[in-house]
């Protein structure tokens, strides 16, 4: 007679361990296409200053980017699950990429507003497809930790976006736009080539054949969720978008912003792998209104800071909160969503993301020419409203998922 001893997994492999090979070629391409996404976080600058616009007329040119990204993560959504995932985030990465070269050349306005509508329309488009490829490749114990080891990738990438653009945004606008291409260009071709085609058929036995955007919408608690992170998103995007304006227009320079944010994602990379899978385990609806709250005060803190120091100490507050929440909203997402239709669930995740880029700057932009510290305490207060809709769903939830509190 024999037995077996089972080994305590070691602290790295309960980090990363036991996911697939084709999980990985999704982390490394975003983390290759995150380091090149310097153009969103640096446009409002560029529009500004580049192309001599108006603080009003770069916030309306934005909301045009944010318009395309509506729309893009519907028809994504339908993609992902009509076409497949792998051919809908390749197509997504290509035209990304011509488009980033496109709109870096243009100089009418009439050309930067078709070319940011049709860069909305491509650079999220790769969104809804990764998160149903997560949940179709990953168990729902897992998927958590995939989220955020997807969710540190990207703010690793951040991370040396943000310090690399600020010199290239300082040196030559045009540089930016070539790197954010052919890193999108390297994503889409990593995956075309890596990762298999994961779309679920309907189980028809089950009667899941049918369905689309109306059954999404309605599943009222999904439709609660999605306003909720409408109101996150919107906070959220004010640090890509008027941040970089209320900076610059305070007297600091591009690198003065980009090593300001570079620590958000210096932070992620740094603690997020170590604390996700705990964060991951506890009650999802919870620990997404706590890490809200923290975010709200963090950007409500902006409203008292007039140095560096005063910036990066705000952006280490709400830094802690994004790492609370990392990875837990994909996850709801997955949880909510039926096999055959997470590509829809997932756009429509995605489209309170674009929801929130398009109205961040239309309410951002008009609350920075208030004043600065009316649009802090503003968008704060917005943040803790939705910590608040998350705890009145959390119930409701539970229930859904299957998960209990702990």
């Amino acid at each position: 007679m024999t037995s077996t001893t089972l080994s305590k997994p070691t602290f790295l492999q309960s980090k990363i361990g036991g996911l697939p090979r084709a999980f990985w070629a999704l982390w490394a391409g975003t983390l290759v296409n995150r380091v090149g996404m310097m153009v969103e976080p640096f446009i409002g600058v560029y529009l500004t200053q580049a192309r001599g616009m108006s603080l009003a007329a770069a916030g309306v040119v934005m909301a045009v980017f944010g318009a395309g990204s509506l729309i893009s993560q519907i028809l994504a959504g339908w993609l992902a699950d009509r076409l497949g995932r792998r051919i809908t985030l390749t197509g997504g990465m290509v035209a990304t990429a011509v488009t980033m070269v496109a709109l870096g050349a243009s100089t009418s306005l009439p050309a930067i507003v078709a070319s940011m509508f049709v860069l909305g329309l491509t650079i999220d488009a790769y969104r809804p497809a990764s998160n149903a490829l997560v949940a179709d490749l990953v168990s729902p114990e897992d998927r958590p930790r995939a989220y955020g080891l997807l969710f540190w990738a990207l703010n690793l990438g951040f991370a040396v976006a943000m310090v690399a653009g600020g010199w290239l945004a300082e040196a030559d606008h045009a540089w930016m736009f070539w790197f954010n291409a052919t890193t999108a260009m390297i994503f889409g071709l990593l995956v075309w080539r890596a990762v298999p085609e994961t779309r679920p058929e309907p189980d028809r036995r089950k009667g899941a054949a049918g369905g689309g955007f109306g059954t999404v919408l309605k599943d009222r608690l999904m439709v609660a969720y999605l306003v909720i992170c409408v109101l996150s998103n919107l906070v959220y995007v004010q640090a890509f978008t008027t941040l970089p304006l209320a900076m610059t227009g305070a007297g600091f320079r591009e690198v003065d912003y980009g090593l300001v944010m570079a620590v958000n994602g210096i932070l992620i990379v740094l603690i997020q792998p170590l604390t996700a899978d705990w964060f991951g385990r506890r009650d999802h609806s919870t620990m997404l209104a706590t890490g809200f709250a923290v975010i709200g005060g963090g950007f409500a803190l902006t409203a008292l800071v007039s140095s560096v120091a005063g910036y990066v100490l705000t952006v280490v507050v709400w830094t802690l909160g994004e790492i609370v929440t990392a990875g837990i909203p994909g996850a709801i997402v997955a949880s909510l969503a039926p096999a055959h239709l997470r590509g829809r669930y997932s756009g429509m995740y995605g489209f309170s993301w674009s929801a929130g880029t398009m109205l961040a700057p239309l309410v951002g932009t008009r609350l920075l020419d208030v004043g600065p510290t009316a649009l802090w305490l503003t968008i704060g207060a917005i943040e803790l409203v939705a910590a608040a809709g998350l705890l009145a769903i959390g119930p409701a939830l539970r229930r859904r998922t299957g998960s209990t509190s702990r």
